[in-house]
């Protein structure tokens, strides 16, 4: 999902006053999983969720008061005798963390931010202190992938030992507490460590109607978005307001200079076969993991025709470009073709989950 984190930082950055409550332990049936998060302001939910319903709602009432006293804790919920909103018992039992104030952790959080603009994952470590007269000390940490023995300076080495054996747990979970029974006495009572990933990046060559459209969708998607064109009017934040990033440039250019991973999908749907060609020459071959680009049967057999006897890539790499684009839904409007489009980004973006999984 779209980090909540980002949200978080933006609201730091304006001085708004915030609350951020995780779910950090759960038992039975509940509506969410260890380490969904929920961020509140004075005017209640801005972003993420505990899981709705009573749950949040009860949430949201804690937050308020934690805005005005400052003071952070773990709350306990029993929902087996609780009901939803639509009448539904929810069932078992969860722990949530109140954290009254995100802004503590401001250069944790610019850390992430700034591994995430590398295309850098990492862990987030979280460490909770025993409950005292002012509620609990939160101390947040960011641990980067590459670099998984940096730890912050005079960290305890039996807690970094323990914190090390979770990080495998972590990255395949998503989220995991940890056991701190080998060194009773800690000052720190309860931790978890969170594995994020930078949002997979959508490429969008071409800032036309298309590329609009399938920019919003993607945004929709969790995907983080830039678009590329060289009209200034068309890569604009008036004509894409949903574009992460606008390059203004020779597209071809742009995507010889893009580092084009296994998180990165392209899609082409510029304003012309010679501008297609040229961004399909700097991409093809890449280890993107979607290229796929716009087109009529009858320009997708020309081009390729061109692509295979100008040597500009061998059959193997044009049989992984997706042309025509998008998946067979009959799509003959703009919002059509950008659905069919994003529905194929789906497609090829949870195989590799699975994949990835296994």
């Amino acid at each position: 999902m779209r980090s909540i984190y980002h949200t978080i930082l933006e609201k730091i950055r304006s001085g708004s006053g915030i609350v951020l409550a995780t779910v950090v332990h759960t038992a039975g049936s509940t509506p969410q999983k260890p380490g969904s998060s929920a961020l509140f302001d004075e005017g209640g939910l801005l972003a993420g969720t505990v899981g709705g319903g009573l749950l949040e709602g009860e949430v949201e009432h804690i937050a308020e008061s934690v805005l005005i006293s400052g003071i952070s804790d773990v709350f306990y919920f029993d929902l087996n005798d609780a009901r939803d909103g639509g009448g539904a018992i929810c069932g078992g039992e969860a722990r949530v963390l109140v954290d009254a104030d995100p802004s503590a952790h401001l250069t944790c959080l610019e850390e992430m931010e700034t591994s995430f603009s590398k295309r850098e994952e990492g862990f987030l470590l979280t460490g909770i202190s025993q409950k005292h007269d002012e509620g609990r000390t939160i101390r947040r940490y960011w641990i980067n992938t590459s670099k998984p023995d940096t730890f912050p300076t005079g960290m305890d080495p039996a807690f970094k030992k323990v914190v090390k054996s979770h990080l495998k747990q972590a990255v395949q979970y998503g989220f995991t507490a940890l056991d701190l029974t080998s060194i009773p006495g800690h000052q720190v009572k309860m931790a978890f460590l969170e594995h994020y990933r930078p949002m997979p990046r959508l490429v969008i060559a071409g800032g036309g109607h298309v590329g609009r459209a399938l920019a919003h969708i993607g945004r929709l998607l969790d995907f983080e978005i830039s678009v590329i064109d060289d009209r200034p009017e068309f890569a604009s934040k008036d004509n894409i307001p949903d574009a992460d990033h606008l390059i203004v440039k020779d597209i071809g250019d742009a995507l010889h200079e893009l580092v084009l991973g296994p998180d990165t999908y392209i899609v082409i749907v510029t304003r012309g076969h010679s501008h297609d060609g040229e961004a399909l020459k700097a991409c093809i071959g890449s280890k993107a993991a979607y290229i796929g680009m716009i087109g009529s049967k009858n320009k997708v057999g020309i081009m390729k025709k061109k692509f295979l006897e100008n040597g500009w890539a061998t059959p193997e790499q044009w049989s992984a470009v997706y042309t025509p684009i998008g998946l067979p839904i009959a799509s003959q409007t703009v919002q059509e073709i950008a659905i069919s489009i994003a529905a194929q980004l789906i497609e090829i973006r949870n195989t590799k989950k699975e994949s990835y999984g296994k």
